[in-house]
């Protein structure tokens, strides 16, 4: 699954959306609660993306994940939270840029990238996607896509990655029974994505017909990756007008 941007873009984008998740956490106050994510507070939040930075920095650097702190006992224990975030997203931005492109470590998403790209790309969406969360604490609602400010580039790939990368792992979670196509269109670019979903989700990227589609997602491509991601809802569906819905709540990804 070859990325549509560049290391270096996604290293910008991790640096950038990392400095706003936590400026954003500390605005709204580590206990205040995080609407995109219901169960959480802004410590809860931050203590996971501190978490998930250095686990990423073990894999890239070739250490024992094992060994990083969880989510809980960085919650709890860590005296000054901003700044252990602060230093593990600088961490993993270091041993990103230091890293060697043949780099060997773990992926787990389908058709991965290269290590080292893969996890710039991953890291980047899911800063990306996390300091949304951080923005919906300080609005105390779900943003507007065009209050997440997000670069249309950087959509397109965060689409392609969780469309081809994640749900097509292990069974679809929103197969009935009957098998049905979903169109994914945006508006701001000619990229596109057609889901087939049955037992098993695929999808087919680039100019696939999205004319068998019993679902068309239309909006602009930052509109559409954070609907997905199930962090905005700015989208138009034509077709099955229940699919939304139960993306919702059965195409979530969860730490495991």
């Amino acid at each position: 699954m070859p990325t549509s941007l560049t290391l270096d873009d996604h290293l910008a984008a991790l640096e950038s959306a990392g400095a706003r998740q936590i400026e954003l956490a500390e605005k709204a106050g580590l206990d205040a609660d995080v609407p995109t994510c219901p169960t959480w507070t802004c410590r809860s939040l931050i203590a996971h993306q501190a978490m998930v930075h250095r686990w990423a920095d073990a894999q890239v650097r070739g250490e024992d994940p094992d060994a990083v702190m969880n989510q809980t006992d960085t919650a709890t224990k860590v005296d000054d939270l901003p700044s252990y975030y602060r230093d593990g997203l600088a961490l993993l931005v270091d041993g990103l840029r230091a890293a060697p492109a043949d780099l060997s470590a773990m992926t787990f998403l389908n058709d991965a990238p290269p290590p080292r790209q893969f996890w710039a790309r991953r890291q980047a969406h899911e800063t990306t996607i996390h300091g949304i969360d951080a923005l919906s604490a300080t609005l105390g609602r779900w943003p507007a896509t065009d209050e997440a400010g997000i670069d249309v580039r950087l959509a397109l790939d965060g689409i392609d990655e969780l469309l081809r990368g994640f749900f097509t792992r292990g069974r679809s979670k929103l197969f009935d029974g009957t098998e049905f196509d979903v169109a994914v269109v945006p508006t701001d670019s000619e990229r596109r994505w057609v889901l087939h979903v049955a037992e098993k989700m695929t999808v087919e990227p680039g100019d696939a017909t999205t004319d068998s589609a019993a679902a068309t997602i239309t909006g602009s491509a930052a509109a559409i990756y954070l609907a997905l991601w199930n962090r905005a809802d700015d989208v138009e569906l034509a077709g099955d007008a229940g699919l939304l819905e139960r993306w919702r709540g059965a195409q979530r990804v969860r730490w495991s």
